[in-house]
C-alpha cells in the first residue's frame, strides 16, 4: 500500500488503483476525501468528521462507502442507502478490496466533567494501525501506527508507552494540526533517539501530502 498523510488526522491509502480514506475532518484539507473508493471515520468530532466533505465525496462517486460508527452513521444513512455502514468492536470487513478491523470502543478522556464518547480505531490490511482519538491497543501485531501526538485528551508520556505497548516497527504522526512548527521540532525530537525511548519503533512525521509505502 501507499499511504499518504493528510492534515491533521487524516491519511490516505492506495493499492491496486482503489484508495481508502480515513478520518478526513474539517483540519484536513477540504479535498482530503476527493476520489475516496472507501471512507472510514473514527468519531463525530469536527477535526475526523466532517458532514459536508463526506457528502461532497460521496456524491462524485456513486459507488464509495462509508463504514463509521452509529453516531456518524445515523447523520448520512438515510440520504445514502445501502453506502453507509455502521461497525463496532470485533467486526471485520471488507472496503474497497482493502480488510479491515476494528478496535475500540470510546474516546481517550479530555476531562472528567466532559462526556466520553464512542471512538473506534481500524487496522488496515493488517498493517496499519488508526486509533482515532484514543489509545486502544489493537491486541494484534501492527507494523505501522498512526500516532496522535498531540490533543486536549493525552500528555507526552503517554504517547511514549503507547507506542512501547503496541510495538510497531514504525509510527508515523497523526493529530498534529494544533502544534506549530516550534512544537513539532519538539516532537520529533523527543520520539527520536534523543528521546526516552519508544520500544525500538521508528518515529517519522510526514509532512502533508507526503507518501510512504507501508
Amino acid at each position: 500500500m501507499k499511504l499518504t498523510k493528510q492534515g491533521h488526522s487524516c491519511v490516505r491509502l492506495e493499492k491496486d488503483g482503489r484508495r481508502l480514506v480515513i478520518d478526513p475532518g474539517a483540519f484536513s484539507e477540504e479535498d482530503a476525501a476527493g476520489g475516496a473508493d472507501a471512507i472510514l471515520v473514527t468519531h463525530e468530532h469536527i477535526d475526523h468528521f466532517d458532514e459536508g466533505r463526506l457528502r461532497a465525496a460521496l456524491d462524485a462517486n456513486p459507488e464509495a462507502g462509508l463504514w463509521t460508527l452509529a453516531s456518524v452513521a445515523g447523520q448520512l444513512s438515510a440520504a445514502y442507502p445501502g453506502r453507509v455502514h455502521t461497525v463496532g468492536e470485533g467486526d471485520a470487513f471488507q472496503a474497497a478490496g482493502f480488510d479491515v478491523e476494528v478496535h475500540g470502543q470510546l474516546h481517550a478522556v479530555i476531562h472528567p466533567d466532559i462526556p466520553r464518547i464512542t471512538n473506534v480505531g481500524y487496522v488496515v490490511d493488517g498493517a496499519v494501525f488508526h486509533p482515532g482519538d484514543a489509545l486502544t491497543v489493537p491486541g494484534r501485531p501492527v507494523e505501522t501506527l498512526l500516532l496522535p501526538v498531540h490533543a486536549p485528551w493525552n500528555k507526552f508520556s503517554e504517547i511514549v508507552d503507547y507506542v512501547r505497548e503496541v510495538g510497531p516497527r514504525r509510527a508515523y504522526t497523526i493529530h498534529d494540526g494544533l502544534l506549530c512548527d516550534t512544537g513539532h521540532m519538539v516532537y520529533n525530537r523527543q520520539l527520536g533517539p534523543a528521546g526516552p525511548g519508544i520500544g525500538g519503533a521508528e518515529h517519522v512525521r510526514l509532512a502533508p501530502g507526503e507518501s510512504v509505502p507501508v
